[in-house]
């Protein structure tokens, strides 16, 4: 078994285990938007190894995938992302994704520091090449 697809078997059970952490999508234009963030600890040191994830009570990981909702299966897109998180006080950080590709799957993952019981609101441009998308949703934090 692939690292990816034990990282891909970790994530469906967040979704059917953890409903503060559920998969949430957005159809955006000719997009179906599949997102989601949680703390890095709930990954192995193994997993997290294996995509540079940084372990950290204070570390979280920003997984998207967007899938063509034009053509028939719904494939995988590859897109651009890019976006920033502020939390209620109005501080911005960052997001740099990294696009991950195993076979069909196509994922865009990043790295985001919080505080504990922080909520992060995140703002997403996401670009297919022909349409330009923005994604929100707020997440918050726990340390555990």
């Amino acid at each position: 078994m692939t690292t990816l697809k034990i990282f891909l078997i970790i994530i469906l059970s967040v979704f059917v285990t953890n409903v503060s952490y559920a998969e949430n999508m957005k159809k955006l234009g000719s997009m179906n938007v599949h997102y989601m963030a949680i703390g890095s600890t709930f990954f192995t040191p193994e997993i997290a190894k294996a995509y540079g994830i940084t372990r950290s009570r204070y570390n979280g990981l920003i997984n998207i995938s967007v899938l063509d909702n034009t053509k028939a299966g719904s494939p995988a897109k590859t897109v651009s992302i890019s976006g920033q998180a502020k939390n209620n006080l109005g501080q911005f950080k960052s997001l740099d994704f990294q696009e991950v590709k195993e076979g069909d799957a196509i994922y865009y993952l990043a790295q985001v520091s919080y505080n504990d019981e922080e909520t992060l609101h995140f703002t997403l441009e996401i670009n297919d090449g022909k349409d330009q998308q923005t994604l929100k949703f707020s997440q918050k934090f726990y340390v555990d």
